[in-house]
């Protein structure tokens, strides 16, 4: 028999059956439901906490017109917001803290419990002094000074913790 005789004989394989994609067996098949409830319930906790978050993201929002505001004018009277903007946002912490009595020294311990890092000794005071003193008092203040008080009002804006 010749070369090309055999050639002409050959006969293509048949393709095997497709294989399915949907899970052979029970074990499978409650492994992605396993899976998939892991993943709805982090999901869902990070849902939680991003809504939890919302009065934090808008006191930050705010903190940074009142930046955009000292950045733009001369006029150091937007610092007179801070103390209130922290007040809103401590009456604002899920679980609802009695804050809206607090001054002074009381004050301070409230924002120094919630704080993640240490505060300054006078940071109430400083505030006090944001909310009463003279117009001619605020303006006298450095820009170092004045920046250092906005790092901080923006430290525990972002990193004070909550207990729920």
């Amino acid at each position: 028999m010749s070369e090309a005789a055999n050639i002409s004989q050959l006969q293509n394989l048949p393709l095997p059956p497709p294989v399915s994609y949907w899970p052979q067996t029970w074990g499978w098949l409650a492994l992605l439901l396993i899976l998939l409830g892991v993943a709805l319930f982090y999901a869902g906790r990070a849902l939680w906490r991003w809504r939890q978050n919302r009065y934090r993201r808008a006191a930050l929002a705010e903190l940074q017109l009142i930046e955009s505001t000292l950045g733009s004018s001369g006029s150091r009277h937007a610092l007179r917001q801070l103390p209130d903007l922290l007040k809103r946002t401590a009456l604002s912490m899920p679980g609802r803290p009695e804050v809206s009595s607090l001054h002074a020294g009381a004050w301070q311990d409230f924002l120094q419990r919630c704080s993640a890092s240490q505060l300054p000794a006078d940071f109430s005071r400083q505030l006090a002094d944001l909310s009463y003193a003279p117009d001619a008092h605020l303006q006298a203040l450095g820009e170092p000074q004045v920046q250092e008080l906005l790092g901080v009002c923006r430290h525990w804006l972002e990193q004070h913790h909550v207990a729920v």
